[in-house]
């Protein structure tokens, strides 16, 4: 297990580009799964989650061909459908949120999947019931196998078609998800794509990620309509073809930088962060005052020597809380949090969507801030307003968004910290010590 160890206190200035968007990523990847034709995708984040990805599907016969750094050629034309049994696959999805994304593709084209139940962040309970209850809608059956802990799918609905890639094939469907869930409703998406008939998917997720997706599904040749909405409409086709992608910017990446340069920035320049694509992240940072200046699709963060916590209209204590997009992104939360610490005035963070997610703070209160844990789900931070800095400590990453947020937190406070645990960095930030030991950082990574 590595280790970063920072030194804090050290200003950061210059200029940074954020990575390939992590969630889009892994969507677009397995993707791939729904076409025998030729995939390239670029801007591909080199990150631990990606890469794991990337080798589950070679395990399972896609051939990858990386063209150069971020950029990719998928080619599904030889699945080996019976490795889906076998423990080692079972094994490594089990170890890998994102494997749950396999389903939708390989129920789609193959009419089956096997899918060991995904683990990834420790950060509270995160149900499949979207997943299986849109499955099931379009007329599939999935059975647990308890002792091995995977799930089988199938389609049940013979085609009527005798072209179709499947002897079994899924029947388009109207359906009302039981919530707004990206990853439900992109693996949703997917499965749909190749059904017969018309789907719609009402009360779906329409973050950037999926609205991505679907552009990437329609230049294969998918027929979706009502992107950017909660309504999709999916009229299925018999067959998918390649095309060429490019990946978004990472928002989370973005928001963790402009955190970042809030608390240890010296006038840090964000480049190319698709602006139109943020949504409300940078109002989300000025409600606890923090300056950005925003030129063509680059963002400038000033150095402050004080930022001040807006408060609402009628005086109340400002509230920062998570939701479906175009809400403030939940994994954001745990960065707004950090720089709250350092700001003038008090804030209350409500994580509404996991459980676990602000367990974190206890760290965070190790190190001088002042924060009240009021329940799982809530936590009220009074700001120093930079009069007290926050002391260096050893800490354990729990989960990505975290991980970042001690990083963040590490890197203003005073003496040197140690961060254990940050292959849950690496799941989802490329790089990311020699990117900013170039802004001035020092953050060396150590075995423990």
């Amino acid at each position: 297990m590595e280790s970063f160890v920072i030194e804090g206190g050290r200003l950061l200035k210059g200029i940074i580009t954020p990575q390939g968007a992590k969630n889009e990523a892994l969507q677009v990847i397995c993707a791939t799964l729904l076409t025998g034709d030729e995939v390239r995708i670029k801007n591909v984040p080199e990150i631990l989650d990606v890469h794991n990805l990337i080798q589950l599907l070679k395990d399972i016969g896609v051939s990858v061909v990386r063209n150069a750094p971020n950029d990719y050629t998928f080619k599904a034309d030889k699945v080996n459908l019976d490795y889906l049994q076998d423990s080692e696959f079972v094994r490594k999805s089990a170890a890998l949120r994102g494997s749950v994304l396999l389903i939708g593709p390989l129920l789609a084209r193959f009419g089956k999947a096997v899918i060991a139940e995904p683990g990834g962040d420790k950060i509270g309970r995160r149900r499949l019931d979207t997943h299986f209850l849109g499955f099931e809608k379009l007329g599939a059956k999935f059975i647990r196998d308890e002792e091995r802990n995977v799930f089988e799918i199938k389609a049940q609905h013979p085609s009527s078609n005798t072209q179709h890639s499947s002897p079994n094939t899924l029947q388009g469907t109207r359906m009302l998800l039981d919530e707004a869930s990206v990853t439900g409703t992109a693996n949703i998406i997917m499965a749909a794509v190749l059904a017969e008939g018309t789907t719609t998917i009402y009360n779906a997720a329409c973050e950037p990620y999926i609205q991505q997706l679907c552009k990437m599904l329609n230049a294969m040749g998918a027929r979706i309509s009502g992107i950017a909405s909660n309504l999709l409409t999916i009229e299925g086709v018999e067959s998918l073809g390649g095309t060429i992608h490019t990946i978004l910017p990472d928002m989370i990446e973005v928001g963790s930088f402009i955190g970042m340069a809030a608390m240890v920035g010296d006038g840090i320049t964000i480049k190319n962060v698709s602006l139109e694509n943020l949504g409300i992240i940078p109002d989300a940072f000025r409600r606890l005052g923090i300056e950005i200046e925003v030129t063509g699709d680059d963002l400038f963060i000033p150095r402050q020597e004080s930022y001040a916590v807006e408060s609402f209209i009628d005086g109340t204590i400002m509230t920062l809380s998570d939701a479906p997009w175009p809400g403030l992104t939940p994994d954001l939360l745990s960065v707004l949090l950090v720089v709250a610490t350092q700001a003038r005035g008090s804030v209350l963070i409500h994580q509404k969507m996991f459980e676990s997610r602000l367990f974190f703070v206890d760290k965070l209160i190790d190190m001088g801030a002042q924060i009240i844990l009021c329940d799982p789900h809530r936590a009220v931070i009074v700001g120093h307003d930079r009069k007290i800095q926050l002391r260096g400590r050893r800490m354990t990453s729990p989960d990505i968004r975290a991980g970042i947020a001690l990083l963040i937190a590490a890197m203003s406070a005073n003496g040197t910290s140690r961060i254990a645990n940050i292959a849950q960095i690496d799941r989802g930030y490329e790089n990311i010590e020699a990117r900013l030991n170039a802004l001035g950082a020092k953050i060396t990574r150590v075995n423990d």
